[in-house]
């Protein structure tokens, strides 16, 4: 590596520590004005999750130690390359009778169901992260521009993560043409929403539930955490969505007589998670999905990871559990946000598949843009 280019990446990488140390050190302050005695992932201060204390014991200083003196993560082979393909705009606009899902970056997902746009995660701005010269960079493009979205109907959000609750990104959500979408959120998001001026936000508990247009939006745990500085960890909660649509009407048109959705559709979006038996309880409410949005990267190392985020190898596991029909590989290909190359995902996911015996079509990578109708 040339001496400028190696003098350049200790520069990012002392930065990255510096934005890490204050987005992960985690503390509570405060009390939780949610706090309900009666319910085990509710504290005093915050929330915890239900099968692990804390983040586990893994030494954050050690893991950022290792990535500066190591050279961590490696450019991916294909040189920041991910795989995109051109979206299909004006189909996605138009479209209010298939049910779709398309990839558009990490963990941002259209699905389209029963005539509504449901967005998850959404960020296209260039960092994840509070400051616009520091923290993880996007190293591919959203693969469906923000001026070519459909108008959105409901944002969904797993945690408040920078790189799952992007500030300027709900903003611009909240100001598209024809009116906000309904954001719902985790419990302890919707001050932070309404402070920055988003008042069409609803907030849920675990196992909470919201209907809308005959459609029911479940919110649900999964093992992660919460914190946006040095002094909120925990303050606010995190989880997934189980989200079902019974065969019904066009959301537009309640007679059933006239219904075109024949069949009843879910879809599970895990957003951030560890791997737990919060999957056992999730499948034995919902018994299965027709699609499930399952992460499969930032997992190195494991020995600091495994607690919060998954492997591929852990994802095809949650595929099993949750039985879902199809899985959609997610949480990849755009920040670099731990140890592994960021082509390396896709790679050790298809090793997983094969190695499980469950064909490849069944649990797949997009490109970006890539839409998937059903």
């Amino acid at each position: 590596m040339p001496k400028a280019a190696g003098t350049a990446r200790r520069r990012t990488s002392l930065l990255h520590l510096m934005l890490a140390a204050a987005a992960f050190v985690t503390g509570c302050s405060g009390g939780n004005p949610y706090y309900d005695p009666d319910k085990r992932h509710h504290t005093p201060d915050g929330f915890r999750n239900n099968y692990i204390e804390g983040k586990g014991d893994a030494s954050f200083l050690k893991w950022q130690w290792e990535r500066l003196t190591q050279g961590l993560p490696k450019p991916p082979a294909d040189g920041y390359a991910t795989p995109r393909t051109e979206p299909d705009a004006t189909w996605l606009q138009a479209n209010t009778q298939t049910t779709s899902a398309t990839w558009i970056n990490h963990a941002t997902v259209l699905v389209q169901l029963r005539g509504l746009n449901i967005l998850t995660d959404p960020i296209w701005s260039e960092r994840a992260s509070p400051f616009s010269f520091m923290g993880p960079k996007r190293h591919a493009q959203p693969g469906l521009p923000f001026a070519q979205l459909p108008h959105i109907d409901v944002v969904l959000i797993s945690h408040n993560h920078y790189d799952h609750l992007d500030r300027a990104t709900v903003l611009k959500l909240n100001a598209q043409a024809g009116g906000a979408p309904l954001f719902l959120v985790p419990l302890g998001i919707k001050p932070w929403m309404n402070d920055i001026g988003i008042t069409n936000v609803q907030e849920l508990d675990w196992w909470d539930k919201k209907t809308l247009k005959g459609i029911d939006f479940n919110f649900v745990p999964v093992q992660h955490w919460s914190a946006r500085g040095l002094s909120d960890g925990f303050r606010t909660l995190w989880g997934g969505w189980a989200v079902q649509a019974p065969a019904a009407a066009d959301a537009t048109n309640p007679d059933p007589s006239q219904a075109p959705f024949s069949s009843p559709f879910s879809f599970f979006f895990a957003g951030d998670t560890g791997l737990s038996k919060d999957f056992d309880d999730i499948a034995k409410r919902f018994h299965r999905f027709d699609l499930a949005l399952l992460p499969i990267g930032a997992y190195e190392p494991r020995w600091f990871m495994q607690a919060q985020h998954v492997d591929p190898a852990q994802a095809v596991q949650i595929h099993r559990t949750v039985h879902a029909d199809k899985s959609i590989a997610i949480h990849w290909g755009t920040f670099e946000m731990a140890d592994e190359s960021l082509d390396e995902p896709p790679k050790a996911l298809a090793r997983a598949l094969q190695q499980d015996g469950i064909p490849a079509d069944r649990f797949v990578t997009l490109k970006l843009g890539e839409t998937i109708r059903f």
